[in-house]
C-alpha cells in the first residue's frame, strides 16, 4: 500500500474522474494536491517521456 495522500504532489492518469466499477470516489483525485492527467495511461506517459526528453519538436 502506497500512502500516497502524504506526498507533496500526486500524479493521476486516468481516463476521467469518473468512479471506478466500485461506484466510490477516489478523494486523492479531489486533492489540491493531485495532478489529474487524463488519457490512456500508455499514451500519457509516452508523451510525458518525449517531452521531457526534449523530443517533441516543441
Amino acid at each position: 500500500i502506497i500512502d500516497a495522500d502524504k506526498a507533496r504532489t500526486i500524479f493521476a492518469i486516468k481516463r476521467s474522474k469518473n468512479p471506478g466499477f466500485a461506484g466510490i470516489d477516489n478523494g486523492l483525485y479531489f486533492d489540491e494536491k493531485t495532478w489529474m492527467l487524463f488519457g490512456d495511461a500508455k499514451t500519457v506517459v509516452g508523451d510525458l517521456v518525449k517531452e521531457l526528453s526534449g523530443e517533441s519538436g516543441f
